[in-house]
């Protein structure tokens, strides 16, 4: 899959990253994990506590799929907002839900603590602002399910958002303990983490056929080799629908850029995550090296030939 175009940053941050074989025999394992991004990375880290025989592959270099282009603004709100996961799942669930997005962004802090080399995360607030009057309301309904169930979150009026941003927005839910990271570090930092601790990786070893027995997988490599495995977990991102295709699931562009390092970001409150209620929305925050990195404005294509036009 054609998964972006462009010049990318994250792996300039980040030189003499660790390198890995290509698998070149036929092995055996109890996980097998298809995708060495961020979640591959992830799951290999914590599977490497366990004593069982881990094996993570990918096609491409580790962290070289949209890795590369994950804008890493972690927050535990997401696209659907609070109020709306309410009213389609359940209270009880979208509570459950948000509870664990919080917690996971105090796991990837704990994780980032203890990796071999620092992965440049760091606490961040976010500022969600209403984009249309309209949405003001939708804020109001947001910011009542937050403090119902012991959110940290604030209301902004007009007057409030003047005082500490230079552009003038009519209201906004101000949160607290968001973060941000570098994707492409957390990555290679997981990784060889887990590879210290027995976890096999391979780059460059395409998936390309799978047969599925009773007890076990087998996935067949595109260099003639074959994996089995007891479970599986598919960590291929957007590439994952090639795996097992989901009715619901589509795939669309999304956009961002990276500016050049800006010598004075003072008059960004507290370098806050910043994005809003429109869909689709703009986002944006900064980096370790002072740059600014702006995402969003989706399209509704996944034509490689149009988003790229």
């Amino acid at each position: 899959m054609d998964l972006q175009k462009g010049k990318l940053y994250w792996n300039t941050t980040f030189s003499n990253t660790p390198s890995y074989p290509r698998l070149e025999e036929d092995i055996k394992c109890d996980v097998l994990i298809i995708g060495a991004g961020s979640s591959g990375a992830q799951s290999a880290y914590y599977l490497s506590e366990s004593d069982l025989n881990i094996v993570i592959v990918d096609k491409r270099k580790v962290g070289h799929g949209s890795n590369l282009t994950n804008t890493a603004l972690i927050q535990y709100l997401g696209d659907k907002m609070f109020f709306e996961l309410v009213n389609t799942f359940g209270e009880e669930y979208a509570v459950k839900h948000m509870k664990l997005c919080e917690q996971a962004i105090n796991d990837i802090e704990y994780a980032d603590q203890n990796l071999p080399y620092c992965s440049d995360f760091k606490r961040r607030d976010s500022l969600y602002y209403a984009s249309y009057e309209e949405d003001i309301k939708k804020l109001e309904k947001e910011l009542y399910y937050l403090h119902k169930h012991d959110f940290k979150a604030a209301w902004l009026s007009e007057k409030q958002i003047g005082q500490r941003y230079p552009f003038k927005k009519r209201a906004a839910i101000y949160t607290y303990n968001d973060g941000e990271i570098n994707p492409y570090k957390f990555t290679h930092s997981l990784l060889e983490q887990a590879s210290n601790k027995g976890v096999h990786i391979y780059e460059d070893t395409e998936i390309v056929g799978k047969k599925l027995e009773k007890e076990c997988a087998i996935f067949y490599t595109k260099g003639g080799n074959s994996i089995t495995a007891d479970k599986v977990i598919v960590a291929a991102g957007y590439e994952g629908l090639e795996f097992k295709k989901e009715k619901n699931a589509t795939l669309i562009s999304s956009y961002a850029i990276v500016t050049n390092p800006v010598e004075d970001l003072s008059s960004w409150y507290k370098r806050t995550l910043i994005w809003e209620t429109a869909r689709p929305y703009i986002y944006m925050r900064t980096t370790a090296d002072n740059r600014i990195i702006i995402g969003g404005l989706d399209e509704d294509t996944n034509i490689a030939q149009e988003r790229d036009s």
